[in-house]
């Protein structure tokens, strides 16, 4: 393997953006970028129950709306509920103060029509008539804290377009210096997750932190936070061990329970989890979602949101499913298999006669959808490599490196970190590919990918690729590989 310093990448990382004067100087004073507070928005980093507009409103966010990168509001059909008022659906405007309403036009102009919120950083100029939020009272951590992971989440996307200029420095790489290049980035992707895991395990306890984690990763591309939404309200939802009762629960708070019932026995199904929902729809009734959250078109039956739905109940029906998946981790050593083993955990055990909880599910993809020759799979790899890598390693390890987990043994860390390193590689992706035609113009040869290699491709698009433009200007990246050499010779390797 190479000889590559393991500080390397994270050290010229900084010291690049030192050069290109992107390190950002934050004070209490300070407001930052307007991109960091569309991501601060757009993945909801904030204290949630407690957001208070100006007015003295509470305000309940059901759905942060969806990202616009086109000219209009910063957010799409947004889900919010002011006071104990119904559900109001509109966009979303991102403004350091309350006068960028007027500065920048909105006030007249007729595409800023349906927002009815603005979400500044700190009050100042004209009040405008609609809703306004401060964000700085409401973060779930300090900025400073939370600085590394904007820097990442906030790079500007550019189109995938022809190779850009580290090809040729990259291609005269061998392939044990990509691989340890590839390995020091996505370390320092685990820990940036780690980190916000960590955040969020202070502001919210480890156990629903978890299950916001696995909900995101069982959404699929638009339907990731709608999917969230809905694991934020389970601290409030009744225990039990029973999956109609859970299933129905998931769904009615979905809005997913068809309210035409479709023939034959999907009929029969979806009306014995109407019986369930009836009794607390009542309760819930302000924070069942609209259907204007989900976006299904093209999605594969396996990623509808029923189905994985229907699976998350049947692990919360468990009533241990957090400490059988971290008794895998902590037990588990074997690489060879590790990935099978994981999928059939995941696995619920139930089984196809009449009558049993999974029956409909091992022959139907979704609550709409024609009986099929089963038994179908409840989760396939890909998205079981997305749980572990994305979800329930960096939140062990985050409790691991906060000592709530083996007293903080720096075995098990370093066990976990392992696993996470030498985890099979996920589903290819158009980010993956983007990033590869980008740093070799295609596949790079001689690299056996692995997920963490994957992420590390992935940090390297976000670190440097997104920040340079399709044109590649300023971007050091090239000089940071054509260092490597240096780097093994002893060198730091900064370039010039």
């Amino acid at each position: 393997m190479s000889g590559i310093p393991y500080d390397f990448y994270c050290r010229w990382r900084a010291r690049g953006r030192e050069r290109a004067g992107e390190e950002v100087s934050l004070h209490e004073e300070a407001s930052p970028p307007e991109r960091w507070m569309q991501q601060i928005w757009r993945h909801q980093r904030l204290r949630r129950m407690e957001l208070c507009c100006l007015d003295g409103r509470r305000v309940r966010v059901l759905h942060p709306g969806f990202w616009n990168r086109e000219p209009g509001p910063d957010f799409r059909d947004a889900v919010l509920q002011f006071g104990d008022g119904g559900l109001v659906t509109g966009d979303v405007e991102i403004d350091l103060q309350t006068a960028g309403w007027f500065g920048h036009g909105h006030a007249v102009n007729p595409a800023y029509a349906r927002v009815v919120l603005q979400v500044v950083w700190e009050p100042g100029g004209r009040v405008v008539e609609r809703a306004v939020l401060p964000m700085a009272p409401f973060l779930d951590c300090p900025l400073d804290d939370m600085a590394p992971w904007l820097e990442e989440e906030a790079a500007i996307r550019v189109p995938p377009t022809t190779p850009g200029r580290c090809c040729g420095p990259l291609r005269r790489q061998s392939p044990d210096r990509v691989i340890s290049l590839l390995e020091q980035a996505a370390r320092a992707r685990l820990e940036r997750k780690v980190d916000e895991f960590r955040s969020r395990g202070r502001t919210l306890g480890w156990g629903p932190v978890l299950w916001e984690g696995v909900f995101a990763a069982l959404g699929y591309k638009h339907n990731v936070w709608s999917m969230r939404r809905l694991a934020e309200l389970l601290p409030s939802a009744p225990s039990g061990n029973e999956v109609a009762a859970w299933e129905s629960r998931l769904l009615g708070l979905a809005g997913l329970l068809p309210t035409e019932l479709p023939r034959g026995p999907a009929g029969e199904f979806v009306r014995s989890r109407w019986d369930h929902w009836w009794r607390e729809r009542t309760t819930w009734d302000q924070a069942v979602l609209p259907a204007s959250v989900w976006r299904l078109a093209g999605l594969r039956p396996a990623n509808h949101p029923q189905r994985r739905l229907a699976l998350a109940a049947r692990w919360l029906a468990l009533g241990h499913w957090a400490e059988r998946v971290e008794q895998f981790f902590l037990e588990d050593t074997g690489v060879r298999g590790r990935l099978a083993r994981w999928v059939a955990l995941l696995a619920p055990a139930g089984g196809a006669e009449a009558g049993s909880p999974d029956a409909f599910w091992l022959n139907h993809w979704t609550l709409r959808s024609r009986w099929r020759a089963g038994p179908l799979p409840w989760i396939g790899p890909s998205r079981a490599t997305d749980l572990a890598v994305n979800a329930v390693l960096p939140w062990l390890l985050a409790r691991a490196t906060s000592g709530d987990l083996a007293g903080g043994d720096p075995g098990v860390r370093a066990r976990l970190e392992q696993s996470w390193m030498e985890w099979p590689a996920g589903q290819d992706n158009a980010d993956l590919r983007f990033a590869r035609r980008r740093l070799w113009g295609g596949v790079p040869a001689g690299i056996r990918w692995t997920a963490a290699r994957q992420q590390g491709l992935l940090q390297v698009r976000h670190d440097f690729c997104l920040a340079a433009g399709s044109l590649c200007s300023g971007c050091r990246f090239p000089v940071l590989v054509d260092a490597l050499e240096q780097s093994e010779a002893g060198s730091c390797g900064t370039g010039p």
